[in-house]
């Protein structure tokens, strides 16, 4: 087996007797000296011998006679036929090279006495020659290449002898081009005045008198809208833009006037004054020291605020009347925001660590953030507190009663809304703020904490 860098032609040969019977012997295939293959690292040396098979065939596979760095180069193989019963064997000089990857010796041996004695195969093309000479293109563009310039037009040959007249051609069945148009010929004479034809079909009825237009429209009836006679449109009715419309009484709807703030009076606290939307009530008028504890472990307490206003709503706050925060027990605690139908719609994280430590009189306005901004429509809501801790060491925080004790609620009435104004859940168990809530979970809240919106 020879090494994949030297490339190889298989020769194949059949040498049968004239009534075609195999013959017997051998082909033998001759270097002319050592072959020496650098690029393989091997040198190669000796005849090759084939020995005919049992149908008279052979098969040798041989090196290139022109592989790529081969020493030497530019020699050929010597063939010498020893075959049985054919006593002058022949023998004679072929090419392998490496483009014609298999022959036959029936197809390359000389046969004819006065022929070389050895078969030249086709070597590189003109194409490939041209590359080797330093030729740059494609074989379209070496063909161009082939091409000279055109040479001068030669002297015009005199004239030959007249043919024959041919027969004449068939008639065409193609009309001729049109010619031009002849000149107008003179009027002939009038003819007789014809008979008078039936009367024409009644036409359509004409457009009203008197008015012909109105606003730029003309037709036989004419269509003005609001524009046309710098009226409002219907639409325009109770529509932002538009013109606000009378109820039965004559009055316009309060949906379709402008909110208005709600009066107030002079020496009148409010929400706004402490940066607030809403809240429970007055803190000032209505709420009592030294405050109360909502830290029984695990009870939720409801603080119903109205919002008079549609609002963007971003914080909750509660009032710390007092809190020794470095002795504090508080693990956890809330505020979120319910809906009427005590439905969650906003909460803070866990804000222990938040809670202001308070010593002062009157305590201190706390708000806390919610974890994300919620717009709320007007209407009514509760501020939820759940703050878990335990024995005194906890906020207390503004509330007020409206009963004659400290420790019971007077008249809660529920809102418009439906909505109490104060309420705190049975369960005690509690650790973060339900998603929902329902009234059946609830009882009367004990104590009246403050709570605001902002």
């Amino acid at each position: 087996m020879l090494p994949d860098a030297i490339p190889v032609v298989t020769v194949t040969g059949r040498f049968l007797s004239p009534d075609g019977r195999p013959l017997s012997g051998s082909v033998t295939f001759r270097a002319p000296a050592q072959l020496t293959f650098p690029d393989a690292d091997v040198i190669l040396g000796g005849p090759v011998v084939a020995a005919l098979d049992a149908q008279g065939q052979i098969t040798a596979t041989l090196p290139a006679t022109d592989a790529p760095h081969m020493d030497p180069a530019g020699w050929s193989y010597t063939v010498t036929e020893q075959l049985a019963g054919i006593p002058n064997g022949r023998s004679y000089q072929v090419l392998l090279p490496a483009e014609a990857p298999h022959v036959d010796l029936a197809g390359i041996a000389p046969t004819d006495p006065s022929k070389p004695n050895y078969v030249a195969v086709r070597g590189a093309s003109a194409y490939k020659v041209a590359l080797a000479e330093g030729f740059d293109g494609t074989p379209a563009d070496w063909l161009t290449s082939l091409t000279g310039p055109a040479g001068p037009k030669g002297e015009s040959g005199p004239a030959g002898p007249r043919g024959e007249q041919g027969p004449p051609g068939a008639d065409s069945t193609v009309p001729g081009p049109p010619g031009e148009t002849g000149p107008r010929g003179a009027l002939g004479p009038r003819g007789e005045r014809g008979e008078q034809g039936p009367p024409g079909a009644p036409g359509s009825d004409g457009a009203p008198g008197l008015v012909q237009s109105v606003n730029g429209h003309a037709a036989a009836e004419i269509t003005l809208d609001a524009a046309d006679v710098g009226a409002i449109p219907a639409t325009a009715a109770g529509a932002a833009g538009g013109v606000a419309q009378l109820d039965a009484t004559g009055r316009v709807p309060a949906a379709q006037l402008p909110p208005t703030a709600a009066p107030v009076l002079p020496g009148t606290w409010m929400p706004d004054d402490y940066g607030l939307t809403s809240w429970a009530y007055d803190l000032g008028a209505g709420s009592r020291t030294p405050g109360d504890m909502p830290s029984e472990a695990g009870r939720l307490y409801l603080v119903g605020v109205p919002l008079r206003t549609a609002a963007r709503i971003t914080k909750a706050a509660i009032h710390v009347m007092g809190y020794d925060k470095p002795n504090g027990t508080v693990s956890a605690a809330y505020l979120g925001i319910y809906d009427k139908s005590l439905k969650r719609v906003a909460a803070t994280g866990n804000i222990a660590s938040q809670l202001p430590e308070t010593h002062n009189i009157g305590g201190q306005l706390a708000t806390f953030a919610l974890s994300a901004p919620v717009n709320l429509a007007a209407g009514s809501y509760y501020v939820a507190i759940l703050i878990k801790g335990t024995g005194t060491a906890v906020p207390y925080l503004a509330a007020t009663n409206w009963g004659a004790t400290s420790t019971t609620s007077g008249a809660k009435p529920v809102d418009v809304n439906g909505v109490y104004r104060w309420l705190q859940t049975t369960s005690s168990t509690l650790t973060s703020l339900p998603a929902t809530l329902t009234l059946g979970g609830m009882a009367e809240g004990t104590t009246c904490y403050w709570a605001g919106i902002g």
